[in-house]
């Protein structure tokens, strides 16, 4: 329950220290896990120290136990060694102080980390953190590669000096960390951010060698392999041996067998582009002369054509057969003309000779009425009627008589 203060009524420092203390043996023993940091052993002594260290995490605990605890694992168990330790939680109230009263200590055995390794493994991938399109691809030719190794370690000697024998030009972002023991987690997830946060990084390199499986576990850590899948910048794992297979290399864009694998697989060779572009170079020439060669030839054969060498040969040949075509036309056009004048002059006779002013001309006349009408028949016509006569050379009136009309009728 939360205790009733104020700046009036204040708790002493001692019933503050009491009261954590009281709260603190509520806990019970608990199982905890962690790294061995340091480990006292003083001749005589009935009590061992020792510092437990979370190994993803800067955080650690001081433990004791009795001689006899530690003597029951004391050849398996060492400085940097991980186990399980069975333990009450105590609060030494006169310096304020935190500790684990050890009760068991159990070592944590390889094939015990395999398994959660292996467990580790299948929570990571069924998170799609392993998944070939996740993976970036690395640019051909990096400006600036960004290394994480241990100081003045093997696997750095290998990285720089393969690197700068395949490209001379190559710069490099060192970063020194602890490869192994209970700080590498922490320094091994720092140096990847801050290479990853700088813009001129083209590519991470995390590089260590060999080791055995204990030695190798902080790549395999949970905590860096989400902050490498997490990384905007390509990242190349180059842990160990061949054999060796960390988490580190399934998360990791790509995966170097050695460190040297790693300069060989990041770098490209001088020699090898050189010699690629001699190579394309050659071919392209090749591809240009042949391509000349082949519109030469082709130029020759069109040049050797009669149409192209004598261009008029053919209008030539042609000009006579042109000219008779085109006499030929006129006779045809000239005959159809004649048989058409003819064809017109008959007609035109025939029109003459069949039209009312022939008629008229031959002596007929006729008889229209002032309307227009022409007069036909005796009976269209009565009595003193004006009529008007059209003959061959004009018109004249004339009129209708009684005896005529009565003579018509009879």
């Amino acid at each position: 329950m939360a205790v009733n203060t104020s700046a009036e009524a204040p708790l002493p420092v001692g019933e503050v220290s009491r009261l954590i203390g009281s709260w603190i043996d509520r806990l019970g023993a608990v199982w905890v896990e962690g790294q061995i940091t340091q480990l006292s052993r003083r001749p005589g002594a009935g009590v061992v120290f020792l510092t437990l260290r979370d190994a993803s995490h800067d955080i650690s605990v001081g433990v004791t136990c009795f001689r006899q605890v530690f003597d029951a694992v004391a050849d398996v168990v060492g400085e940097g060694a991980r186990v399980v330790v069975l333990a009450k939680p105590e609060w030494y109230a006169p310096r304020g102080q935190l500790s684990l009263r050890a009760a068991e200590i159990r070592p944590v055995g390889v094939g015990e980390l395999l398994v959660r390794l292996e467990q580790l493994k299948k929570t990571l991938a069924s998170e799609g953190l392993f998944a070939p399109e996740r993976k970036k691809r690395l640019p051909f030719l990096p400006q600036l590669i960004g290394l994480v190794c241990g100081r003045a370690s093997a696997a750095e000697r290998d990285v720089l000096e393969n690197a700068r024998h395949r490209w001379p030009a190559v710069r490099f972002e060192v970063r020194n960390v602890a490869v192994q023991g209970v700080h590498a987690v922490t320094q091994v997830v720092q140096a990847v951010k801050e290479l990853d946060a700088m813009d001129e990084v083209d590519v991470i390199v995390v590089a260590r060698g060999g080791g055995s499986v204990e030695d190798l576990l902080p790549f395999s850590d949970e905590q860096l392999v989400r902050t490498v899948a997490a990384c905007r910048t390509p990242v190349v794992s180059a842990i160990g041996h061949e054999p060796d297979n960390p988490l580190l290399d399934h998360v990791a864009d790509l995966r170097a067998s050695t460190p040297t694998d790693a300069a060989k697989k990041v770098v490209p060779d001088v020699g090898e582009e050189l010699e690629r572009v001699r190579m394309l170079r050659g071919r392209a020439r090749r591809c240009v002369e042949g391509f000349v060669d082949r519109e030469e030839r082709g130029l020759a054969h069109a040049l050797a054509r009669p149409a192209i060498q004598d261009p008029h040969r053919m209008v030539d040949e042609r000009e006579d057969h042109v000219a008779s075509l085109l006499e030929r036309s006129r006779r045809t056009l000239g005959h159809v003309l004649d048989r058409a004048d003819s064809e017109l002059s008959h007609t035109h006779a025939r029109v003459v000779a069949l039209s009312p002013a022939a008629t008229l001309k031959r002596g007929y006349a006729v008889l229209q009425r002032p309307d227009g009408h022409v007069v036909r028949a005796p009976d269209e016509v009565a009595a003193d009627d004006t009529l008007r006569a059209r003959v061959a050379e004009g018109e004249f009136t004339v009129r209708v008589a009684q005896e005529e009309q009565r003579g018509a009728q009879a």
